[in-house]
């Protein structure tokens, strides 16, 4: 165990449970979204790391001998950071542990908003390689009703600057976010933004809400509710036949699924789709999560 003192709840995409949590910055700027209960604590304040408070950690891991590989940049909004600083962090990081450590991090599309394409190359040039996109949706009128503060436009913007500088993306999309009135444009429209962002890596999960659903309902004026197991394949029926991706690595396995699927779009769409149908028409003969087994 990494010999570090993290202000909790700390989260961290399930891809990166190997890896360092160093934690930059605490919370998340924006924390406005409707959906997310992460940072909502008065001990999740956002607020960033001093450099000098990051460099004694990154010394103390140095010296206890742990092996280092990989590092996260904690918490959900690193990414917000000028990129002087982020240079600083990720130089530090190559100062303690200079054998190639690949670094990751969440990035909401607005922290590219002030960061070019030649910043973003140099920043992975110094090992920032891949960057966790939580887009969860494609269409604007979802995207405004939960408050996520960005469009379809500043999500592509985002993503196109991200593969124009050499980093990875994952991007994640949320099912069941629009209940079903605006189910279909929601699955449709996420679609195509994929479709136009080509991103190295999609996964999709289950929106839940274990703190309740009122806060994220209120703005649906009584036309939200969550979609049934029924209704989440045929949204997701949707969103993959409209995808039309060339070698994204495609993931909808977390725990809040019913139906774990799998595969490289677009070489498996075929096989996701009939998986998807095969859940639609004869779910007795799919392996599907219970409810006892789905979370966050």
């Amino acid at each position: 165990m990494y010999p570090l003192s993290y202000i909790e709840p700390v989260f961290r995409p399930p891809s990166e449970w190997k890896s360092l949590i160093l934690q930059v910055t605490n919370g998340c700027s924006w924390n406005k979204c409707t959906f997310c209960d992460m940072y909502t604590s008065e001990s999740k304040k956002f607020r960033p790391k001093k450099p000098e408070v990051i460099e004694q950690e990154l010394l103390a891991i140095k010296q206890s001998g742990l092996p280092v590989s990989r590092v996260f940049l904690a918490d959900g909004d690193a990414m917000m950071l000028p990129f002087n600083r982020l240079k600083e962090i990720l130089l530090l990081i190559q100062k303690y542990f200079p054998n190639n450590v690949r670094v990751s991090s969440y990035c909401l599309p607005r922290n590219l908003g002030n960061k070019t394409v030649e910043q973003l190359a140099e920043l992975k040039s110094l090992g920032l390689k891949i960057l966790y996109v939580g887009c969860e949706s494609g269409d604007d009128e979802v995207l405004a009703l939960i408050n996520k503060g960005e469009t379809y436009q500043s999500s592509l913007i985002a993503l196109q600057k991200i593969k124009a500088a050499g980093i990875k993306s994952s991007v994640m999309i949320l099912n069941g976010l629009g209940g079903p009135k605006y189910s279909k444009q929601h699955a449709i429209n996420s679609a195509k933004l994929m479709n136009e962002a080509q991103p190295d890596y999609l996964a999709t999960l289950v929106v839940s809400f274990p703190l309740g659903e009122e806060r994220f309902a209120a703005p649906f004026n009584g036309d939200f509710r969550q979609l049934t197991q029924q209704e989440l394949f045929e949204e997701m029926a949707v969103l993959l036949n409209t995808l039309e991706l060339d070698k994204t690595i495609f993931r909808s396995d977390h725990a809040s699924n019913y139906l774990v699927l799998k595969g490289i779009l677009g070489q498996d769409k075929a096989k996701l789709v009939a998986q998807v149908e095969q859940a639609l028409t004869t779910p007795e003969q799919v392996s599907l999560r219970q409810e006892w087994q789905r979370g966050l």
